[in-house]
């Protein structure tokens, strides 16, 4: 058995369908009420996995808030993840690196395969997914993507929102977000054997582009979690999810 096979059967079958749909919370996002909210708007709206902050009582209120949705914990400190599991999250999370672009933080090749290689040993068992950097050439996370995997990562991640500089209104400006992890992800996804997950600067007019791109799931954070109001989170997590449904019946 394969740690993948280990996860819940639905979010299996997302995967292999390629109709993956992330929530995320917010690395940095430590604020429980508002990751709380996007528990709350996650489980109704069809999500199939939630990512949040490395926090073990987050874990245990967004398991509860989101009515059991499996939980993802994203850090860049492997040390933090063994007691994030043990509250009950199913998956781990390298990345991704949108929140320390701002502060000049950057992370290269070396550093994350450096991450992964310290995460796996703490977590021999636990599906790890790995975020690539968009900052680097896409033949170098390509060849990143494959030495991660060779190193221990259950799924891959790309990200590229923050350097989309979209410079139209409307759906051409949504597509010019998305663009970046859109190209890393077609690229990726045929360099690797795993799972490749779609995130950063994607909506509702994106979501089955990264599918044609060759993605297995999408991640969405800010087009969910920078609303505050609940109902309208909803629209957005049930509209995403109707996106990736149409994607598939039209597959099918």
């Amino acid at each position: 058995m394969t740690r993948l096979q280990q996860l819940p059967i639905s979010l299996q079958r997302s995967l292999e369908h390629r109709s993956a749909l992330k929530v995320i919370a917010g690395l940095m996002n430590f604020n429980a009420a508002s990751v709380e909210r996007v528990a709350r708007v996650a489980g109704r709206g069809g999500a199939d996995l939630i990512d949040v902050a490395c926090d073990p009582a987050l874990v245990r209120r967004v398991i509860e808030a989101s009515g059991g949705v499996p939980v993802c914990v994203s850090s860049v400190e492997p040390e933090q993840f063994p007691a994030a599991v043990d509250a009950g999250a199913l998956m781990v999370e390298i990345g991704n690196y949108d929140a320390f672009y701002p502060q000049g933080r950057i992370f290269d090749a070396a550093e994350v395969l450096e991450l992964t290689l310290r995460t796996r040993p703490l977590l021999p068992n636990v599906v790890m997914s790995v975020t690539v950097p968009h900052v680097l050439p896409m033949d170098e996370q390509e060849q990143l993507a494959i030495d991660l995997v060779a190193a221990g990562a259950d799924l891959i991640q790309t990200e590229g929102g923050t350097s989309a500089k979209p410079f139209s209104a409307g759906h051409l400006g949504l597509i010019e977000k998305a663009a970046p992890t859109l190209a890393a992800a077609h690229s990726i996804s045929r360099a690797v054997d795993v799972p490749v997950l779609c995130a950063s600067g994607l909506s509702a007019v994106t979501l089955p582009m990264a599918i044609a791109a060759g993605a297995a799931g999408v991640g969405v954070g800010s087009a969910v979690n920078r609303l505050q109001d609940e109902l309208a989170m909803l629209a957005v997590v049930r509209g995403l999810r109707d996106a990736l449904d149409s994607t598939v019946a039209t597959r099918v």
